[in-house]
């Protein structure tokens, strides 16, 4: 399984490359153009997607990396490095965020006059480019894709309120709007940047697969028949979607030795069956005491 993962992951790396060449030209034209423009909504999307091209070229490396075999260093190999990533980035896209909500909303009081015609470009080209980066990635699966996906996302969601607004703020003269564009686009990310700190630090803390129902699966093993229960019970999930599980089974009594590698078959083909790789299970006899201290 693990080597027909490693097979399919060259075409992400290739589309995260891709789009980084797009976010990364986009944002020298962003600078520019907010600068010119003296949009603070625009410059706002500038830090942003910023932090986007870090974010990429991040991804990227990490994903380079997590395509390299298992070794006597990292013996489940690489896959945790794109979780780094994703957790590197969704702490620098809040601390952007921040940045922009401190910049935007003293400016709501006290609005400064922006180029509306030059925001409504620039809004076009940024969904355009920020829209072609994030079909790009539209079948990423790894946590550390979805979390640049999801920058791609909010970024071209971000140009269009631009472009809205800066429509509106071309016939009415709302010079207002302009920062509390910025100060919802600054929300939003951050909402999203905490959900994906959150999962990021779920796995590095080793919790159960959010996506596995552990209990189900529990009352699934002790019915094979053989086995009468089932003890120190582990599981985490080393990426996102590569999950472990670690399991002591008691043998009914009158099972023979001979019977285990089978009853270990029953039990790996379960928990493969439920989306879990790595498979590790030792067998007790009824009467035997594992010695560990929450068995």
């Amino acid at each position: 399984m693990a080597n027909n993962q490693h097979n399919h992951t060259p075409d992400p790396q290739k589309n995260i490359a891709v789009a980084f060449a797009l976010n990364a030209s986009f944002t020298i034209i962003e600078i520019i153009g907010g600068i010119l423009t003296n949009s603070v909504a625009i410059l706002s999307d500038a830090v942003h997607d910023l932090g986007d091209t870090f974010s990429l070229g991040l991804a990227w490396y990490t994903e380079r990396i997590a395509r390299r075999k298992p070794d006597s260093r990292y013996t489940y190999g690489y896959k945790r490095f794109p979780v780094l990533a994703a957790l590197v980035n969704a702490v620098f896209l809040l601390g952007a965020s921040i940045f922009v909500l401190s910049r935007a909303i003293p400016l709501i009081l006290n609005p400064e006059p922006v180029h509306a015609e030059g925001m409504i470009w620039l809004a076009i080209l940024g969904i355009i480019f920020n829209g072609a980066a994030v079909l790009k990635l539209n079948k990423g699966d790894s946590i550390n894709q979805k979390v640049v996906r999801l920058h791609l996302l909010e970024d071209t969601l971000g140009w269009a309120a631009v472009l809205i607004g800066a429509v509106v703020i071309r016939f009415t003269g709302l010079l207002w709007l302009d920062p509390l564009m910025g100060v919802m686009i600054a929300l939003f990310i951050i909402y999203n940047a905490l959900k994906n700190l959150r999962e990021a630090l779920r796995i590095f803390l080793q919790a159960s697969p959010a996506d596995s129902d552990i209990p189900g699966l529990e009352e699934k093993l002790t019915r094979i028949p053989g086995i009468s229960g089932i003890h120190d019970i582990r599981t985490w999930t080393i990426d996102g979607n590569t999950h472990v599980y670690t399991l002591h089974v008691v043998a009914e009594r009158g099972i023979p030795a001979e019977g285990y590698p089978d009853l270990k078959k029953k039990v790996r083909e379960t928990l493969n069956a439920s989306g879990f790789e790595f498979v590790t299970v030792e067998i007790d006899r009824f009467d035997e005491h594992c010695g560990l201290n929450d068995c």
